[in-house]
C-alpha cells in the first residue's frame, strides 16, 4: 500500500534548539550585573615589534648564509643556494631567541607572583616534574605548550577559563616553540600561497558543517557569527541586542530600500539577508559553501515569511553568477579569501555592484605594532579555529586594497571592543552548554572552544586583533556623493 500521508512538517527552529538557546535567556538574569566590557585585571603589555630588532634580523638572514661561502673559499655563485638553505632556519632561530630574550617595555602593572599551582592542576607526571613545586615567578609555562597540554587533558585550569587567562602573564610566557614553526612552515605558508578552491571548500565545510547545534550552543537565537555592536555601554545589553544593533546599523548605513537587489557574500545562517528582506523590503541573496547554513537559512526564511525574497547560492564565491546588485555586504568572510586572492575578490565585487551601489565590508584585522602574544594567538587561531583566514590584516592594507580596486572608502569604524563584548557573551553561552557539547563533540574540541572564546575576548579588548566596518562605493566621477550625508548634528556652540 502506498503511504499517501503528508511528510511531517519540520519543527520550528526555536523548538529544535530551545535547550541550547535557553542559555541566552538565562544570561539576561545571571549576567545582568556584569559590565558590558570588563576592564583587564592585569593589563600587561609584552615584548613585541617595539623591541624587535628588524635590521639585525635581516642582517642575520642575509649574513649567516655568507659565512660558509666565505669560510670555504667558494665562488659567490654559491651564495644563493646557501641563502635558500640557511635563510629560513636563521629567521626561525632569530624569532625563537627574540621571543625569549627581549624584555617587554616598562610595566606599570605588577604580576601577582603566585605559584603555578594556583592556576594550573597538573594531571600528567611529566608536567608535574617539569613545572610542579617551583618558587613563584621562577618558571613560566610557554603558552603554546600550555594550551596543547590543556587540550590533551594533561593540565586543567583552576576555575573559570576566562578568569584564569586574565592572569596569564603571571604563569605563562609567550615564546615560540618548535611545534609552531613546523605548523607555520608546513601548513600556514603553503596554504597562504596556494589558497585553492579545494582547500577553501574543505576548510569551510569542516568548520561550518560541524553541526548547527554546535554553533547554537554559543551564538544564541540570532545565529550570527560576527561582531555585534554595543549601543549603550552603561547597561548590560544581551547578545541578541548587540546583534540586532549591528543588523540595523548595516541596513541603515547601506541605505537599503524596498525592491533593491542585495547580495550577502558569506551569509552564514542568513540572519542579515532575512533581516534586510523582512524589515527593509530587499530581494536578498546569500552565498555560502555550507550546506547546513543553507538548510537553516531556508527554514528561517520560511518562518519569517520572506522565502519569496531571500535566495541562497550554495557555492564558492568565485562561482557567483554575474549579476548587478544595488547593495553588496560581506561580513567577516573576506578573511578566508586570503591575501593572494584578495585583489581578484574585490574586482569581482566591483563588477557586480551597480555604479551607484554601496559595498559593506566587515573584516577582522590585526594591529601592525604587534606583540609576541598577538602572533602566538594568531597561529593558534590559524591552527585550531579559522585555518586559511590569512587576510586578517592591518587597516592600512585593507584600505589600500579597496582603493587599488577602484573603490572610494566612505567611512571606516574600528569595533574591536564591541567584538570583545560579543565574544564574552558567546563564551558565557558556551560554558552554560559545556556538558552537552563535551558529550556530543568530545572533551578536546570543547576545551579548544573554551580557550578560543576566552582568549579572544581578551585579545579583542586589548587591541591585539580587532574588526573593521568599512563602507565603500565605486570611485567614479558621476557617483552621487551628495546622497550620503548623514550623522551630522547641528552645532550648539561656536567661537567668535
Amino acid at each position: 500500500m502506498v503511504n499517501m500521508s503528508r511528510p511531517e512538517k519540520p519543527r520550528a527552529l526555536g523548538d529544535e534548539f530551545a535547550p541550547l538557546w535557553e542559555s541566552a535567556r538565562v544570561a539576561l538574569v545571571e549576567d545582568a550585573k556584569r559590565p558590558t566590557v570588563a576592564p583587564a585585571p592585569l593589563p600587561y603589555h609584552g615584548a613585541g615589534s617595539t623591541q624587535f630588532p628588524d635590521k639585525t634580523m635581516w642582517a642575520a638572514i642575509f649574513g649567516v648564509p655568507a659565512v660558509p661561502v666565505v669560510a670555504l673559499g667558494a665562488s659567490y655563485v654559491w651564495y644563493l643556494p646557501s641563502l635558500l638553505v640557511l635563510g629560513l632556519p636563521t629567521f626561525a632561530v632569530f624569532i625563537y631567541l627574540s621571543s625569549r630574550l627581549l624584555s617587554p617595555p616598562a610595566q606599570l602593572t605588577k604580576t601577582p607572583g603566585k605559584p603555578l599551582e594556583h592556576y594550573l592542576k597538573f594531571r600528567d607526571a611529566d608536567w608535574q616534574k617539569r613545572f610542579g613545586g617551583r618558587a613563584p615567578g621562577s618558571t613560566k609555562v610557554p603558552m603554546e605548550e600550555l594550551f596543547e597540554a590543556y587540550f590533551d587533558e594533561k593540565v586543567d585550569l583552576k576555575g573559570d577559563v576566562l578568569d584564569v587567562l586574565e592572569q596569564r602573564y603571571d604563569y605563562a610566557q609567550f615564546q615560540f616553540s618548535l611545534g609552531q614553526f613546523l605548523f607555520f612552515l608546513t601548513q600556514w605558508v603553503p596554504e597562504t600561497i596556494w589558497h585553492s578552491r579545494t582547500q577553501d571548500q574543505d576548510q569551510v565545510c569542516e568548520h561550518y558543517d560541524r553541526g548547527n547545534d554546535f554553533y547554537a550552543a554559543f551564538l544564541g537565537p540570532r545565529m550570527v557569527y560576527t561582531s555585534g555592536l554595543v549601543a549603550d555601554p552603561s547597561t548590560r545589553e544581551s547578545l541578541e541586542q548587540l546583534q540586532d544593533n549591528k543588523l540595523e546599523r548595516v541596513c541603515q548605513i547601506m541605505q537599503m530600500k524596498a525592491g533593491e537587489r542585495h547580495l550577502d557574500i558569506g551569509c552564514g545562517w542568513s540572519t542579515l539577508t532575512i533581516h534586510a528582506a523582512k524589515h527593509y523590503g530587499t530581494h536578498s541573496t546569500g552565498v555560502t559553501l555550507s550546506k547546513n547554513q543553507v538548510e537553516f537559512g531556508g527554514r528561517r526564511a520560511e518562518e519569517n515569511g520572506v522565502a519569496d525574497r531571500v535566495h541562497f547560492l550554495h557555492m564558492d564565491y568565485r562561482d557567483i553568477p554575474y549579476a548587478k546588485y544595488d547593495k553588496i555586504t560581506c561580513l567577516e568572510m573576506a578573511e578566508h579569501v586570503g591575501v593572494r586572492n584578495f585583489p581578484k575578490f574585490l574586482e569581482q565585487v566591483r563588477g557586480m555592484l551597480t555604479d551607484d551601489g554601496l559595498f559593506y565590508l566587515q573584516i577582522a584585522g590585526l594591529r601592525r605594532r604587534w606583540t609576541f602574544e598577538d602572533l602566538i594567538w594568531g597561529l593558534f587561531m590559524a591552527k585550531y579555529v579559522f585555518p586559511g583566514a590569512d587576510a586578517s590584516m592591518p587597516l592600512a592594507w585593507v584600505i589600500g586594497q579597496l582603493e587599488t580596486a577602484g573603490f572610494e572608502v566612505r567611512e571606516s569604524h574600528t569595533v574591536g571592543v564591541h567584538y570583545s563584548a560579543t565574544i564574552e557573551r558567546w563564551y558565557r553561552n558556551w560554558i552554560r552548554n559545556r556538558a552537552v557539547m563535551s558529550e556530543r563533540y568530545g572533551e578536546r574540541l570543547t576545551r579548544v572552544w573554551e580557550v578560543f572564546l576566552a582568549w579572544s575576548t581578551i585579545i579583542s579588548r586589548q587591541g591585539s586583533a580587532t574588526c573593521y566596518q568599512i563602507v565603500a562605493h565605486k570611485n567614479l566621477n558621476q557617483f552621487k556623493r551628495e546622497g550620503l550625508f548623514r550623522d551630522v548634528h547641528v552645532a550648539q556652540h561656536g567661537i567668535c
